[in-house]
């Protein structure tokens, strides 16, 4: 009869979705509990992390570079912050110099239709790391070239480190972000 239905068939149905729920909760608390963990121990070795809104609202825990952290805490203004954006920048693109590859590996270079980049992409490319350099030289220089300034805005500004996790101890985050503001100033200034 087609108007029948088996009442087994539909028990059954419901406790698959009702399996198929459970499992997923399950899962989702699992994934929960690791990424609780994995920002403790973040946090434990000085990371800062941009919490969630809202106890309701589940959401991705975003990691704060240094001078965000800083910022964010009232410890550097605007215009140090662009300064360190700027050397952070700098360093970055300096320190990620694409090597041109070989044409020994069998595919052309750009100009004669191989797999490579063209010509012109990787001359552009090398003029942005050598502008990014000279960028670099000057920060440095307006630092008179002070090694621990120096130090301090490349792994705050450049490696995007917290004070904390740069240095080796509580006493070195504290001098490592004074040694930052001190550089950002001067930067900005």
């Amino acid at each position: 009869m087609p108007g029948l239905r088996d009442p087994a068939r539909a028990a059954r149905e419901r406790l698959l979705r009702a399996e198929r729920l459970a499992r997923a909760r399950a899962q989702g608390e699992a994934v929960e509990a690791g990424v609780a963990e994995t920002v403790a121990l973040s946090r434990a070795r000085g990371a800062a992390f941009a919490e969630p809104e809202g106890e309701a609202r589940r959401g991705p825990y975003r990691r704060q570079a240094g001078l965000d952290w800083l910022a964010a805490r009232g410890r550097i203004d605007s215009a140090a912050l662009r300064a360190g954006l700027a050397y952070g920048w700098a360093w970055r693109r300096a320190r990620g110099e694409a090597t041109i590859p070989s044409s020994l590996g069998g595919a052309g270079g750009g100009a004669s239709g191989g797999g490579g980049p063209p010509l012109a992409q990787v001359l552009a490319h090398a003029e942005a790391t050598a502008g990014a350099h000279r960028r670099l030289d000057a920060y440095r220089q307006k630092l008179s070239r002070q090694p621990d300034l120096i130090a301090a805005c490349d792994q705050i500004c450049g490696a995007e480190f917290t004070p904390r996790e740069a240095a080796a101890g509580d006493r070195d985050a504290v001098r490592l972000e004074a040694l930052v503001k001190v550089a950002l100033d001067i930067l900005a200034g």
